[in-house]
């Protein structure tokens, strides 16, 4: 299938296994201490508007599809069902400290948490799992601690400086330093197909304190665009990650809706994408 990127070159990778198709960042595989994808539509055993890769439980899929498909992930990731854990996303800025507690919660278990967009572990083995349909997957690793946060930000999350708050609960937890930290923006919904109302707009002039905002673009009658991507970059840089650390994505949801579940050019009638990380033993 032919996909459209952002800008030439390619920084995300597409690979194919086991007939799914699903994407990396070479940035985070040069650390050589985890294994990670964003899952794509291709591969999975959902149907109609779910078609075909779903990865939700709570959109009206059938559960014996959307098991498959977990159980699909989980062969590409070379791990089992239950090493998965669920976030429980509710556009927080809540950090859950994942551990072997968690195993399987989310997939195999019900969640004995709510209201987590993020979560942490430096424990080998769990598979952190985070959802969306055109929010910003961030994946965090500290290769130093050899740490590792998933955290997902929409609007709400980004005002609110996610990327920040998943480095903070890193390095309250684990020493984490954000000048060692590798950083990757997963794919999302771009600048150019993401437009706003103005209340949006003045949560952000509300927080970062600037007039003209570097990622919001105004279109006319009271509509703006926002780019996510550029304001995420911005806030991990302000965070004191290094610019050399960060791969941002050049993959759209919304422009890929075949390749991609986007809930704006679906208008809500869609699946959900995975971000899925895990360390590996050292």
């Amino acid at each position: 299938m032919r996909i459209k990127r952002a800008r030439p070159g390619e920084v995300l990778r597409r690979n194919c296994s086991q007939n799914i198709e699903y994407l990396t960042f070479p940035i985070l595989e040069e650390t050589e201490i985890v294994d990670h994808l964003f899952s794509t539509r291709i591969g999975g055993a959902s149907e109609g508007i779910f078609q075909s890769m779903n990865l939700s439980y709570t959109r009206g899929d059938k559960k014996e599809a959307v098991d498959e498909n977990f159980r699909r992930i989980a062969g590409v990731l070379g791990r089992e069902v239950e090493d998965f854990v669920c976030s429980d996303q509710t556009h927080t800025t809540n950090i859950r400290k994942v551990t072997e507690k968690d195993r399987g919660k989310g997939v195999l278990s019900e969640k004995d948490y709510a209201e987590i967009d993020g979560l942490i572990t430096d424990e080998p083995g769990l598979v952190l799992s985070t959802f969306y349909a055109d929010c910003v997957p961030l994946y965090f690793v500290d290769p130093v601690h050899r740490a590792i946060g998933l955290s997902h930000s929409g609007w709400r999350g980004t005002v609110s400086r996610m990327g920040v708050c998943t480095l903070s609960a890193m390095k309250e937890e684990y020493g984490t330093k954000a000048e060692d930290v590798i950083v990757a923006i997963g794919p999302s919904i771009c600048g150019e197909c993401y437009e706003v109302s103005e209340d949006v707009v003045l949560e952000f002039q509300r927080e970062f304190k600037d007039v003209n905002l570097e990622f919001l673009y105004e279109k006319g009658e009271g509509k703006y665009l926002l780019d996510l991507w550029k304001a995420n970059y911005r806030i991990l840089i302000e965070g004191g990650v290094l610019p050399e650390h960060i791969s941002v994505t050049d993959i759209c949801t919304c422009c890929n809706p075949d390749y991609l579940f986007s809930h704006r050019a679906s208008l809500g009638k869609r699946g959900n994408l995975g971000a899925f990380m895990s360390l590996r033993n050292a």
